[in-house]
């Protein structure tokens, strides 16, 4: 999981990421967001909005990190949840996430 914590990383330094829930809401209601991560710890309302948001929209929804993880990855204080922008990025996170890595 070492190496989506660094895309995610790359992805914000490279503007393809959305940080917050309001500005992840936005983007998946625009069709911009390709991949949606949801702390494992985020309030249940939080949760489940996104959850909602991603299965209608059909965006993938990643949740096996923590909001520490998050905000480690993204280099931001109390990281809850963010979109990727970007298809590259999230078909490279995916795939990890699916190897395990």
């Amino acid at each position: 999981m070492k190496e989506v914590m660094s895309l995610l990383g790359l992805s914000k330094r490279a503007g393809k990421l959305v940080p917050g829930e309001a500005q992840a809401l936005e983007a998946v209601r625009n069709n911009k967001a390709k991949l949606i991560f949801v702390a494992n710890d985020a309030g249940v309302n939080t949760s489940k909005r996104m959850h909602d948001k991603a299965k209608y929209y059909n965006v993938p929804l990643v949740d096996i990190f923590s909001k520490d993880e998050l905000s480690i990855a993204t280099g931001d204080c109390n990281r809850i949840v963010c979109a990727v922008t970007d298809k590259g990025f999230s078909k490279k996170m995916l795939e990890l996430i699916e190897k395990g890595q």
